[in-house]
C-alpha cells in the first residue's frame, strides 16, 4: 500500500471527536482524492504532514521542541519522505528525529487534525500543512536532544508549561485526555 493509500484510509476509518475534525477530516480526504501528490511537500500551495506529541506514560509532562523557524514550543512533526510507507510512521519518524528519543510507543490512531499556514516552508509562497498528529509515550528520563530544526528540546510538567499558541495547548490538552482515558 502506498503512502497516500494509508493516509486515505487511516483517515477515512477514523471516528473524529468533534464537529471541527470531522469537517477537517472531510477536507483531507478531499485533497488526497484531488491530489495524487498530496503527500509531497511539492503539492503546492497545501500538502499532508504528520506529527506526534509526547507525553509521559503518567500524563504529567509533554515533551516539547522550541522550534527554530517558528520560534514556539510546539509537538514534532514535518514532512514526508520518500521511504515512509505510513502515515504513523512518518510521526514516529519525525518524533525520533526532532527529540533524539529512541523509546517512543505510538498509539497509530489519528489524535487530533490541523491546518496551519507555513511561510517558511517554501520562501515567496504561504503553504498549508494539513497536519495529523498522532500521541506518543515515553519515559521522562530517556535521553533526548534538540535536532538543527530546534532551539531546544525539553519536559514540561503539565502544571508548568511554557507559553504556547492556542492550538498547542488544546493539542496537549487532548492528549492528556485520551491517556488518561
Amino acid at each position: 500500500m502506498s503512502l497516500h493509500a494509508d493516509a486515505r484510509a487511516v483517515l477515512s476509518g477514523w471516528t473524529p471527536a468533534s464537529p471541527r475534525l470531522a469537517e477537517l477530516r472531510e477536507r483531507f480526504l478531499h485533497h488526497l482524492a484531488a491530489h495524487p501528490d498530496a503527500m509531497t511537500r511539492a503539492c503546492l500551495p497545501d500538502h499532508l504532514t504528520a506529527g506526534t506529541v509526547v507525553l509521559t506514560p503518567q500524563a504529567d509532562a509533554v515533551l516539547l521542541n522550541h522550534h527554530r523557524k517558528a520560534d514556539a514550543w510546539l509537538a514534532f512533526g514535518g514532512h514526508c519522505e520518500p521511504g515512509d510507507a505510513t502515515l504513523a510512521g512518518v510521526a514516529l519518524r519525525e518524533a525520533h528525529e526532532e527529540s533524539g528519543l529512541r523509546e517512543l510507543a505510538l498509539d497509530p490512531v489519528p489524535l487530533d487534525l490541523d491546518v496551519h499556514a507555513v511561510e517558511f516552508c517554501v520562501p515567496g509562497t504561504t503553504v498549508h500543512h494539513l497536519d495529523v498528529r498522532f500521541l506518543a509515550t515515553a519515559q521522562r528520563g530517556a535521553d533526548h536532544r534538540a535536532s538543527e530544526e530546534s532551539l531546544d528540546v525539553r519536559w514540561w510538567p503539565l502544571d508548568a508549561l511554557p507559553e504556547l499558541l492556542p492550538d498547542m495547548r488544546r493539542l496537549v490538552g487532548d492528549a492528556v485526555a485520551r491517556l488518561r482515558g
